[in-house]
Order: structure tokens, then C-alpha cells, then sequence
């Protein structure tokens, strides 16, 4: 077993999650509310999946992260001029017609959860990996999804939580759906006055959500800790805009590990879990 010095030859990006206030998880970003959090910036210097973002006017980012002591916070501002479903039709992808099913009002396994304007979060809590696997879908390591215009709780047309993965694995599915109904993590999306963009604020319990060590989640009397960590922010526009792209994807970029590799824990980026 490792844990991961060097992605892709070059020392790990990390990122500090500081001790800080509650915020409200309600897709506003109130005066005040993430200024005692750490900045996360983006995406031009990220690593590009498909086309290579170069114009912040087309894709932008900027973050915040903290914690709590009882959770860990996320807060995205993100500049996009054209958003899909809203400023485009809400068309579908020829690898699967199916992207945005539903079945009985909740979300499909066949769909894609991320098949949108969409942010992803990773975690590897034991910050731990034995070759190139990537997530197993349960505490120790994860992938969730927050589309701008569906969700687990909402359906098509409401923003916020969806189910990541590995979905296919029925056994994660029901661990990130149990996440989402219980309230274990909450999210909440806004599009921006201006219609150029949209937030999204996140909130993920220590307990079930980050467990360091088997059956013990994080928390601040366990003493500073080091997880492993990847965001992803997914960009789609007009089928146009794609071509070539897997999905005709405009961009996904990505904080950490390389455009192929990223989903690997070998190529996570570090969140420090500061204490005060």
C-alpha cells in the first residue's frame, strides 16, 4: 500500500481545509460567509480531458474550502458563457441516449450523472492506494456529482446532488443515494444573475462520508490528517462545440493527475485537514 508523493513526476497540489464558520448550504454566496476559507482558484492551469480551456470568459473557477469539525465545505463560483439545458436544448450525447434517465422519479444507473455544466469531488480518506484503482464508492473513497440542472432529490431541471462513480457497482450507487437522502451530503445550485455562470455550495459530513481509518471518520481530536483529493468541473455547451470530444464535450478539467488518469487515487491531489 501507498500514499502518493508525486503525480505524474510532479510534487502533489493541496490544498488546506481550515477551521471555519457554518455556512448556509442555499447557492448564494453571502457577504462574509467563505472569507475565513481557503481559495481555490481555476482552471486554466488544470489538467484538460478534452478541448484545452484558454479564454476565462469561456470557463473560469473560483473556490473555497473549510470544515466545521462536524463537516467539510465547498464553495464554487463558476464563470461559463453558455449553459447547457438553459442557454442550449438539453440534448443527448450518441453514446447514450439514456444520459438523463430516471426511473420511478430518481435517478438511472444507466444514466450520466455528470452529462452537463457539472463539479465533481473526489476523496480518498486514507489517502492510500495499492496500484492505479480509482474509487471504491463508499467512505474510504468516493465520487459525487452536482449538475446545475439535475439531481437525485429534484429531478431533470433541478440542480444539486448525483449519484457518481462507480454507479454501475449497485453497491455504491445505494451508498451515494443513502448520502444524498439522508442528508449526509447537501448541495445547492444557482445560476448567476447574469446568466454567465452559476454557484454551487457543498456539504459533506465527516461521518459517513470520510472515513481515515476502518470504522473511524475524521475529526479535529484525531489531529491534523492528510486525504487525498480531485474536482473536476465539466463544461458543456453545443453539440458543435464538441466534436471529437467523448459525449461532444466542450471541457473537463480537472485540479489534479493527468488528462487519461485523473480518476486514479494514484493521481489525487492532498487536502489537509487543518486543526486549530
Amino acid at each position: 500500500m501507498f500514499t502518493a508523493a508525486l503525480v505524474c513526476g510532479q510534487p502533489r497540489k493541496t490544498l488546506d481545509a481550515v477551521p471555519g464558520k457554518t455556512p448556509k448550504i442555499d447557492g448564494k454566496l453571502d457577504k462574509g460567509e467563505w472569507s475565513d476559507a481557503t481559495p481555490i482558484r481555476g482552471v486554466l492551469d488544470w489538467t484538460h480531458t478534452f478541448s484545452p480551456t484558454t479564454d476565462p470568459k469561456d470557463l473560469n473557477l473560483k473556490g473555497w474550502v473549510k470544515h466545521d469539525g462536524k463537516r467539510l465545505y465547498f464553495a464554487f463560483e463558476v464563470d461559463d458563457d453558455l449553459l447547457y439545458g438553459i442557454d442550449t436544448p438539453r440534448w443527448l450525447p450518441k453514446e447514450n441516449p439514456k444520459a438523463h434517465d430516471f426511473v420511478d422519479g430518481k435517478p438511472s444507473r444507466e444514466a450520466f450523472p455528470w452529462f452537463g455544466d457539472e463539479m465533481e469531488i473526489l476523496l480518498n480518506a486514507t489517502n492510500t492506494f495499492q496500484g492505479n484503482e480509482s474509487v471504491e464508492g463508499n467512505g474510504r473513497s468516493w465520487q459525487m456529482v452536482v449538475n446545475l440542472t439535475k439531481s437525485r432529490l429534484g429531478g431533470l431541471g433541478k440542480g444539486g446532488l448525483l449519484e457518481g462513480e462507480p454507479r454501475r457497482d449497485a453497491k455504491a450507487f445505494a451508498t451515494y443515494s443513502s448520502w444524498i437522502d439522508s442528508g449526509a451530503m447537501i448541495a445547492a445550485t444557482s445560476v448567476k444573475p447574469n446568466r454567465k455562470g452559476y454557484i454551487i455550495e457543498w456539504s459533506i459530513a465527516f461521518d459517513p462520508c470520510v472515513e481515515v481509518e476502518p470504522g473511524k471518520f475524521w475529526s479535529p481530536a484525531m489531529g491534523e490528517r492528510e486525504v487525498g483529493i480531485n474536482i473536476a468541473l465539466g463544461d458543456l455547451d453545443t453539440p458543435e462545440k464538441g466534436v471529437g470530444n467523448f459525449g461532444n464535450f466542450h471541457h473537463e478539467d480537472w485540479f489534479s493527475g493527468g488528462p487519461k488518469t485523473r480518476t486514479q487515487l494514484n493521481n489525487f491531489g492532498t487536502l489537509r485537514l487543518r486543526v486549530k
